[in-house]
């Protein structure tokens, strides 16, 4: 994804902050894992998205998984499913198939 989309996500779950979803990110350069952070407007932009493998989305409500994947599906971004909620590409492994959260 490029920095516009990043944006869009960030934006998006911004957008939600009275549902306030967590994120965490696994860098491609590194395979740092960020520990989980619920705060999208400062901390998910701090520093460059490039280095974003993916963005994982905690749910934990029903409510929340609505509203999340109500904008994933609005914003059109490549992901899938996950147990604890769903999981935003930044770049694919070689041979991965990637569809858009629907």
């Amino acid at each position: 994804m490029n920095d516009t989309k990043w944006d869009e996500l960030r934006c998006a779950m911004h957008g939600l902050q009275a549902l306030k979803p967590r994120w965490r990110t696994l860098d491609v350069e590194n395979s740092h894992l960020s520990d989980w952070d619920g705060e999208w407007f400062y901390h998910f932009r701090s520093g460059d998205y490039a280095p974003i493998h993916w963005a994982e989305i905690a749910v934990d409500t029903d409510e929340q998984r609505v509203a999340v994947v109500a904008e994933l599906i609005r914003i059109h971004v490549p992901g899938e499913t996950t147990p604890s909620g769903y999981r935003v590409f930044g770049y694919a492994e070689p041979g991965q198939a990637v569809d858009y959260i629907r």
